[in-house]
C-alpha cells in the first residue's frame, strides 16, 4: 500500500484509496500531506504542554489554520508547496520547543527530515493507518476532518480580519488530543462534539465577517448567461479575494462570473455595486472540465475544489491562490498587506475570446438568516395555515457519483407543500428545476456557501421560538444532507452539538466510521444514510 486516504465520500470501494485517489490526488502528494498533519500535531503538543498564550503565537495560529487548509479534498495538488510548507511547519515547531523548554515529547514534536526523500520516508509511518485500534482511529480522524472543516471556515474570517484565540486554542488542544493513546473511546466522542461545538464558533465568526464587510445577502436574481465582453471565471469560497479581483477588472472591459461555491457572492449588496460582475457560469464543481474549456477565459481558484485538468491548455488557464495549488498553474501569493496583484489573470482574459453560452436565464438565490427573518411572518402564516407543510434541509456538497441524481429525483419528487432549504455545492442538483413557489415563497430557499448552513441552524432555531417550542427536533424540519468533503464533516458535527437528531446522510455513509463508531452514532443521534427516493419520502413526512 503506497499511500491510505479514505477523508472523502469517493473513497475508493467505500473502504479508502490505496494507490491513487479518486480525486486525482497521487500517492506522493498523500503522503506529503500526512506528514503535514503529523507536524501540526507535534506543533499542538508544544503548544498544550508548555500552555503557550495563542494569543502571542499568531504567526503560528495563522500557518496552522492554512496547512489544514490546504489538505483538505481538492484543494491543493502541488508536492513542492506541501514540502515547503512541511519546512515551515518544522521551523515554526522547533523554535516553539527551544522557547517553551520542554523535555519527554513525542516524535511528532521531535522528528526531523531533510529533504523530499526523508519526507516520503517518514510520511509512510505517520499517516492514518499508523493508528492501529479501529475505533480510535476512526474518532481520531473525525475529529481531524472537522477541524480541517473548522480551519477552512476560520481562514476566511482572518482574510477579513477577523480571529478568535478560542478557536486556535480549541485547535491545538484537539489535535494533541489525537496523539493521546490514554484518551477513551469516550473521551474522543465527547471531543467529537466539543469539535462540533467550535464549528458553530468558526462559522458565526465566519458570517459576522462576511456580513459585516459586505452586508447581509439579499434576495437575488443571479444571471446563467453570458455577456460579450471577454471574463475571468472565479470558483473556490473566499469573498476577500472577489473583492479584490473585482476591484481590480473594475473599468478594464473584463467581466467575472462566479463558478460552483462562489455563486452566492452575488447575494451580497455590496457585490451589487460593481458592474463587471456578470452573474454565475456553469454548475458543481465536478463539471467544471467541460466548462472550463467553453468558459475559454482564466480560472482563479481561490480554494477547493479542483478537478485536475485535462489538458496543458486548460491547466495554463488556471491560477491558484491561498491554499489551493495545482502543478502547472500560476499561484499568486498576497502580499505583506495581504493584497494580490490578479493582474496577470487580467491581461490574459483580455487576450482570449468571450465566454460561450451553455444556458440562459437566472437563479434566484440570497435566502440567508436575516432575509429569511424578514419573511418569518410570512413564513410563520404559511406553515400554520397548512400551505407549507414541511421544510427539507438538503445542504451540502455535489458529487460525480451517478447516486447523486437520488437528490434531484428527491426534489423533484417532494410534495407541493414542502420548501426545501439549502446551502452549498448540493443546490446544483435541484436549483434550477421549476419547482415554483408557496404563496410567493420560493420552494427552494438558498443561504449560500457551505459554510452558510449556519443560516440554516440560525433559522431552524428562530422558528423553535416563534413556534415556543422546547426542542428544536419538534419543528417540521427533515434533514437530508448530501457530503463529500471535511467541511460538510464540520457542518455535520456543528449540527449535532446543536442538538438535531435523525439526519440522513448521503449518497453514502463515511469510509472513515468504523462499525462501532457508526453504531453509537445512530442510537445516540439517529444518524442514517438514505434509500430510495419514493421510501425516504415516505418516511420523512410521516415522521
Amino acid at each position: 500500500m503506497s499511500m491510505f486516504c479514505y477523508q472523502c465520500q469517493e473513497a475508493a470501494g467505500g473502504k479508502g484509496c490505496q494507490v491513487r485517489g479518486v480525486c486525482g490526488k497521487e500517492e506522493t502528494t498523500s503522503n506529503l500531506q500526512d506528514l503535514l498533519i503529523y507536524g501540526l500535531k507535534g506543533i499542538s503538543e508544544i503548544v498544550v504542554k508548555g500552555n503557550v498564550p495563542v494569543s502571542e503565537i499568531s504567526e503560528v495560529n495563522h500557518e496552522t489554520l492554512k496547512s489544514l487548509f490546504m489538505t483538505i479534498t481538492n484543494a491543493n495538488f502541488d508536492d513542492v508547496a506541501f514540502e515547503k510548507q512541511i519546512r515551515k511547519v518544522m521551523e515554526i515547531r522547533d523554535r516553539l520547543k527551544e522557547n517553551a523548554g520542554l523535555s519527554e515529547l513525542s516524535d511528532a514534536a521531535t522528528f526531523q527530515v531533510k529533504g523530499a526523500v526523508d519526507m516520503l520516508t517518514k510520511s509512510l509511518s505517520v499517516g492514518v493507518l499508523a493508528t492501529e485500534n479501529e475505533d480510535v482511529r476512526s474518532l481520531r480522524e473525525l475529529i481531524i476532518y472537522g477541524l480541517k472543516g473548522l480551519a477552512a471556515y476560520a481562514h476566511h474570517a482572518l482574510n477579513l480580519g477577523k480571529e478568535k484565540d478560542e478557536l486556535y486554542g480549541f485547535v491545538y488542544e484537539a489535535l494533541a488530543a489525537t496523539l493521546d493513546d490514554n484518551l477513551s473511546a469516550d473521551q474522543l466522542v465527547s471531543l467529537t462534539l466539543k469539535t462540533g461545538e467550535y464549528g458553530v464558533m468558526a462559522m458565526a465568526l465566519l458570517d459576522e465577517a462576511n456580513t459585516s464587510k459586505y452586508g447581509n445577502p439579499e434576495i437575488t436574481q443571479v444571471n446563467i448567461g453570458v455577456r460579450k465582453n471577454p471574463a475571468i471565471l472565479i470558483s473556490g469560497h473566499d469573498l476577500a479575494d472577489m473583492e479584490q479581483l473585482l476591484e481590480q477588472t473594475k473599468g478594464t472591459g473584463v467581466d467575472v462570473y462566479t463558478h460552483s461555491e462562489m455563486l452566492p457572492a452575488n447575494y451580497y449588496p455590496q457585490f451589487k455595486k460593481y458592474d463587471n460582475l456578470a452573474g454565475n457560469y456553469g454548475n458543481a464543481w465536478w463539471k467544471q472540465l467541460e466548462e472550463f474549456e467553453s468558459f475559454n477565459g482564466p480560472i482563479l481558484f481561490t480554494t477547493n475544489c479542483i478537478v485536475p485538468p485535462r489538458n496543458e491548455e486548460i491547466r495554463n488557464r488556471i491560477f491558484t491562490t491561498g491554499a489551493s495549488g495545482f502543478p502547472g498553474c500560476t499561484h499568486i501569493e498576497a502580499g505583506e498587506n495581504g493584497k494580490k496583484d490578479f493582474s496577470a489573470i487580467i491581461e490574459m482574459a483580455k487576450k482570449l475570446p468571450s465566454p460561450t453560452e451553455i444556458e440562459t436565464g437566472s437563479i434566484v438565490g440570497g435566502f440567508a438568516h436575516e432575509q429569511v427573518f424578514a419573511l418569518a411572518d410570512k413564513v410563520v402564516d404559511a406553515v400554520k395555515s397548512g400551505a407549507i407543510k414541511k421544510f427539507f434541509v438538503m445542504a451540502g456538497c455535489d458529487g460525480r457519483m451517478m447516486s447523486r441524481d437520488y437528490y434531484t429525483e428527491f426534489a423533484e419528487k417532494l410534495p407541493k407543500d414542502t420548501v426545501i432549504l439549502t446551502a452549498g455545492c448540493a443546490k446544483y442538483r435541484y436549483n434550477k428545476l421549476p419547482l415554483g413557489d408557496i404563496g410567493g415563497i420560493p420552494r427552494v430557499l438558498d443561504a449560500g456557501q457551505c459554510n452558510d448552513s449556519y443560516s440554516l441552524a440560525l433559522i431552524a432555531l428562530k422558528l423553535k421560538e416563534v413556534f415556543e417550542l422546547n426542542d428544536v427536533n419538534e419543528l417540521p424540519i427533515a434533514y437530508n444532507i448530501a457530503w463529500y468533503e471535511q467541511k460538510a464533516v464540520i457542518v455535520l458535527l456543528a449540527l449535532l452539538f446543536l442538538g438535531v437528531k435523525n439526519i440522513h446522510l448521503g449518497p453514502t455513509l463515511p469510509a472513515f466510521l468504523s462499525p462501532n463508531v457508526a453504531k453509537v452514532l445512530v442510537e445516540t443521534f439517529g444518524i442514517a444514510g438514505i434509500g430510495s427516493v419514493d421510501d425516504d419520502i415516505k418516511l420523512f413526512m410521516e415522521a
